[in-house]
């Protein structure tokens, strides 16, 4: 994970991880998807980086995270770090 990459943890089944991976695929923003269903110990990374069980973890290119985000606060850091 380069510090310029954007990086969601999520999963097909979790409905807040489709709604934030659909808004940074709408907003135009790269960033690198990992699936914890095809690579289940990536799991234990967003729980280290966000401390939680929660999904989806959205980790910034400036090292700080969200943990099950609303759209507005994906939009604002994304806007905070002129990725929008």
């Amino acid at each position: 994970m380069t510090s310029s990459t954007l990086t969601m943890f999520g999963a097909e089944w979790c409905g807040d991880c489709r709604r934030t991976k659909k808004q940074l695929d709408q907003l135009g923003v790269d960033y690198q998807y990992v699936d914890l269903m095809a690579d289940p110990a990536a799991a234990d990374v967003a729980r280290e980086i966000s401390g939680r069980m929660s999904i989806p973890v959205v980790v910034y290119p400036d090292s700080s995270h969200h943990v099950e985000p609303s759209n507005a606060d994906v939009e604002a850091k994304l806007r905070e770090l002129a990725l929008i």
